[in-house]
């Protein structure tokens, strides 16, 4: 088979059609949000929660009828996914454990805290193994560390979270924002925590990595990407050398796309998705928010140059200097971006308040896109346990108050 050619329109319903965001939902349910995450590999978590946190965010606009509490569950019940680090802090499939086994997290901080955390250790495995988790609120110890990881914390929260980045705790639980931890030994299945460590050397382990890369975004150039963020080693030679792998190994197929210079990359195992995309010749109506650090954004030069849309989270980006807002969704609509929203909840009223919609520069409004924006508008109220919903009459199709 020779090299394919897609034209733009085609890759981007490729890599929506991937992504489960084009046409029907096809992810639902618990079983649902195992099948996308698996696919993505991982999601990013952030705790920031102003109209739903990136991780919930991220699976509403994909799985049918989402519940916040499934994933609490999949996390700290049923233990079949964990959160730890992979693209920055991340939930993952907990098969997935000891692949990062040999994978340095964390930034050393002074050796004198270091050693002061050390001293603390035993400390704290009587208490967890006494209480069976603990948080920075059972745990009782005096003393403060300056300057970690940009701001001042108590010793209890230093040495809970160094011990968690070294993998000796893992969360057990939350309340709220409230992190409790246990030993990882008794929160990881037995199997997986005592699984082999399953790269036979570097270059296997760079590939499993940025294979599930590609497969999280839908397809990837071989150029330095933020979709490769937090895989340490894969500079521009040690990448070349994965991607050349891959590519032998028949794990994964180039196409060339319209506009682009450089070729891109798709799992082989999704071809039957590409020649899909390739063949669509209707777009149906449907409207999604997207996360603000969502898989199929990770590489936002490559969605500049595929989708013309430009976005920045401008949630770290101080005030007087911001486009747009604090925290502000991409409005997708069929396979477009046509937009960007600012919603915040309030949640003791039950309230989605939505604050202003900007539209792109030449895109206009149609009666067709109005409907699907406000069927997306009362799913998202009821996806935040929202009942009313309050919006300006500059909001598509919102003539009214509800």
């Amino acid at each position: 088979m020779g090299q394919l050619h897609l034209t733009r329109e085609q890759t981007r319903n490729f890599i929506l059609l991937k992504q489960g965001l084009l046409g029907p939902k096809r992810f639902v349910g618990k079983d649902g949000i195992m099948e996308f995450i698996r696919q993505a590999g991982c999601i990013q978590f952030d705790p920031v929660d102003v109209c739903g946190r990136n991780a919930d965010l991220t699976l509403q606009s994909r799985v049918d009828s989402y519940n916040k509490k499934h994933l609490y569950e999949l996390l700290y019940d049923e233990r079949k996914l964990i959160d730890y680090f992979d693209k920055n802090m991340s939930i993952f499939p907990i098969e997935d454990w000891p692949c990062f086994r040999n994978t340095p997290w964390y930034m050393r901080y002074d050796e004198k805290i270091m050693q002061t955390i050390y001293a603390e250790r035993e400390k704290i495995y009587g208490q967890i193994r006494k209480l069976g988790f603990v948080s920075t609120k059972e745990l009782d110890l005096p003393g403060t560390v300056f300057h970690w990881f940009w701001t001042d914390v108590k010793l209890a929260r230093a040495a809970l979270e160094t011990l968690y980045n070294e993998r000796e705790l893992c969360i057990h639980h939350k309340t709220g924002v409230i992190k409790s931890y246990a030993l990882a030994e008794d929160v990881i299945p037995k199997a997986i925590f005592h699984a082999v460590y399953p790269f036979a050397n570097q270059t296997e382990y760079l590939c499993w990595r940025v294979l599930r890369r590609i497969g999280a975004v839908g397809c990837l150039w071989n150029k330095h990407s933020d979709a490769f963020l937090f895989i340490d080693d894969l500079k521009s030679e040690n990448r070349q050398l994965v991607f050349d792998e891959l590519e032998k190994s028949g794990k994964i197929t180039r196409f060339q796309s319209e506009g682009f210079s450089d070729d891109l990359f798709c799992k082989t195992a999704d071809l039957p998705l590409l020649e899909e995309a390739m063949g669509m010749t209707k777009i149906p109506d449907r409207v999604e928010f997207i996360a603000a650090l969502d898989p199929m954004i990770w590489d936002r030069k490559l969605i500049k140059a595929l989708f013309d849309f430009d976005y920045t989270w401008e949630i770290y980006t101080l005030p007087e200097k911001r486009v747009y807002g604090y925290y502000v969704l991409p409005v997708l609509y069929r396979n477009h971006f046509v937009g960007r929203i600012e919603m915040t909840c309030n949640r003791k009223e039950k309230i989605l308040q939505v604050t202003r919609y900007w539209p792109e520069p030449g895109v206009k409004s149609t009666l067709g896109f109005e409907r699907a924006f406000q069927k997306a508008l009362i799913r998202f109220a009821g996806f935040n346990q929202c009942t009313t919903i309050k919006q300006e009459s500059t909001i598509p199709g919102g003539n009214h108050h509800e």
